[in-house]
């Protein structure tokens, strides 16, 4: 699988560290249900079938964080932005 990094250009994905979904979002700790919110943010997943967003850190290359769209069925990259470029 190749990825797109804005930075180095194109790359073998075995420079890359995979981290996770990009569209979850850490819970308030100070919100009422905040452990409810906790044990759904740790344990509870969707399992997308098509283009999905993930984190990926460039860790051989830049050393950024990237936002990567992902086709998770066939693995499929459609593009790549800095983490904090694509409100990630």
């Amino acid at each position: 699988m190749l990825i797109p990094c804005p930075y180095c250009g194109v790359r073998d994905a075995r420079e890359f560290t995979y981290l996770g979904d990009a569209t979850v979002r850490r819970p308030d700790p100070a919100a009422p249900d905040a452990a409810e919110a906790f044990h759904a943010y740790v344990n509870l997943r969707d399992n997308p079938a098509g283009p999905h967003s993930e984190h990926w850190y460039h860790g051989a290359g830049c050393r950024r964080w990237l936002v990567v769209t992902r086709d998770t069925r066939t693995h499929a990259v459609l593009g790549a932005a800095f983490a904090g470029e694509a409100g990630a």
